[in-house]
This record gives structure tokens, sequence and C-alpha cells, in this order.
């Protein structure tokens, strides 16, 4: 074990955003993304579902709040980090990933800029990474207890946890909290990491998102073909678009960026979608099994691996159904 003079942390407590790759950067848009499109979310909003005041709980570097596609969509959150002076209540993105990550949740309708997967969700952001993306996993804990104690103006509760941050470390106190999220019928949804080397004959874990009770996301380019970075492992999910994907960014702007960062905010929206779905079907809150049983019934087998893909494809207007074999990735 490794130890950091200068912090004073073991280098097992740390916990980084999982590595992402900015594409490229604009200042204006308008468009449903890709991304948004190859999960059918489209779809469910045709139907009058769009995650309305579903609350996901974004666990990363912050937010811009005040950005125009995100404006009234922020319903609370909390700085858990030392940035801004250890300020709790400036919970605002310095690097841009949190921003990224929220768009592609729950970007609003408003005629320009982006539309995220569950345009009428609600977000609590809480910041457990800095602005270079470093945490601990002390911080990342204390954020899913908070995420599971929290109540909103109107007694409103988080459904959904959405993290695109991992480390090496398996660590017991953050298992812990992760399992008492999903013990109170929490979604953990957690990026499966981008260490992959393209061949599912090797596992690469990274933590949480190696965690069993954690909805683990692997990455789909916009062709539908295994993103060679994304991480295989007998504990993925699903998989979601997660190449060049365009969300909104800081300063107002848009990027578009790639790595199983951005295939899990996908998911974490096609769930807020699910949980208005189902529970105004059924009429009573679902339990975290029921929630994830029917996101299972919403993918689609790309032909690979079950470490690499899991169960497949999201894909909100099928039924599970298995494809042609895949063609190799050319990326």
């Amino acid at each position: 074990m490794n130890y950091n003079q200068k912090t004073g942390e073991s280098d097992s407590t740390k916990v980084r955003l999982i590595p992402f790759q900015v594409e490229s950067i604009k200042a204006q848009t308008n468009e449903i993304p890709s991304g948004v499109e190859l999960i059918q979310a489209p779809s469910q909003w045709q139907q009058g579902f769009k995650g309305e005041n579903v609350v996901v709980a974004v666990i990363d570097t912050g937010c811009q709040i005040n950005h125009p596609d995100l404006q009234g969509q922020i319903i609370g959150g909390y700085n858990f980090t030392n940035d801004y002076d250890g300020d709790p209540h400036n919970f605002l993105d310095n690097n841009g990933h949190g921003t990224h990550v929220c768009g592609t949740i729950a970007a609003r309708e408003n005629n320009q800029g982006v539309v995220g997967a569950a345009p009428k969700a609600k977000l609590l952001i809480l910041k457990v990474l800095t602005e270079t993306g470093e945490g601990n996993i002390k911080d990342i804990t204390s954020a899913i207890r908070y995420a599971i104690k929290w109540k909103g103006p109107n007694g409103e509760r988080v459904r959904i946890i959405s993290m695109s941050l991992g480390g090496p470390q398996d660590d017991p106190s953050l298992h812990h909290a992760v399992k008492e999220a999903v013990q109170q019928n929490i979604l953990v949804v957690c990026a499966a990491g981008n260490e992959g080397d393209a061949d599912s004959r090797t596992d690469e874990h990274s933590y949480p998102g190696a965690y069993p009770e954690v909805v683990e996301v692997g990455s789909v380019n916009l062709q539908e073909r295994l993103s060679h970075f994304s991480d295989s492992n007998n504990q993925v999910d699903v998989v979601a678009p997660g190449e060049k994907i365009v969300s909104t960014y800081l300063m107002d702007q848009y990027a578009v960026l790639s790595g199983t960062s951005m295939a899990t905010p996908h998911v974490s929206g096609a769930l807020a979608l699910l949980i208005e779905q189902y529970e105004q079907a059924f009429d009573r809150m679902l339990t975290e099994p029921e929630i994830y049983a029917q996101l299972i019934k919403k993918t689609v087998s790309l032909g690979y691996s079950k470490k690499d893909e899991g169960n497949g494809m999201i894909k909100l207007n099928s039924q599970t159904t298995v494809s042609t074999p895949p063609l190799p990735n050319l990326n």
C-alpha cells in the first residue's frame, strides 16, 4: 500500500473519475443526443413518461446548476470536498464531468441545447470529487448515506444513485453503504470502468461498480459495438452508449465525451422513466428488485459475452431478445 505524504492518505482510499476522453467542446447545439435516441427514450416521452419528480442523486464533481439546460432540474446538493474552502453548500462543478453526466440524465426540454433521457427528473448534486477529479472513499460513503437519508421539500426521496467514478480498492465501508442504499429501495448505478482490454477472458474491476448489488454499466459506441475500453467482469449488468456522447458542459457549453462514465447516466435516466411508468401502472411504489427486473426486460443482447455486455443494450421499447452477432469494433 502506497502512502501519499502530501495528503496523508493511503493511495488505496482514493477514488477518481473513471478516465474519460474529451472529444470536442462547442458553444451551441440543438439536438436530442444520439445516445438518448439509441436507448429509445423519446418513445417513452411520447407515452407521457419523462421521469417526472423522480430524484436521481449524482455523486460526481458537482454541477453547473445555472446551465440553460439544467435550470430548474436541481432539487438540492452538498459539497463533501475541500473545494470552495469546504463550503458544504457550494456544489458547483469545477471539472466538467458532473455537469456532462447531469445533462445526459435530465437536461430539460427548452428548444435549445440537448435533452436528457428523463427531462422531468430532478437531480440531487453530491460533490465528492475535486477540480482534478480526485476524491476518497470516506466522502463517497458519506454521500451515499446522505442520499439515503435526504428528503426533498415535498417529501421526495432519492430513487437512483448515479456514480461515474471508481477505484481499485474493495472497501468494506463503501460496500456496506451501497448495500444500505439498495435495502432502502434505491438503485445504485455505476460505471464499469475504462481499463478494458477487449478480451472477455480477462477481468477488470473498479469499485463500487464491481459490487454485485449495483447496476454496473459497460459502454458501446453509437453503432452498438462494444467499446474497446469497457471493463469486462461477471458483474456487468447492461451496456449503454458511451462513445462520442454530447451533453451539457461548463460555461453554458456542450461537450462530446467518451467513457463508461457517459454510458452510466443513460441507464440512470432510463430507470427514472421506468420508475414513473411502472409505478403509475401498478399504482404503488416498487421495490429495487422489481425496478431492476423491469430494466432487464428492456435489454437486447448484442451477441457479446455476458462478461462484456451483461444482459445487453438498453432498449426501452423492447422486451429481451437476442440479436445477430456483432461486427468487430473498428475504432
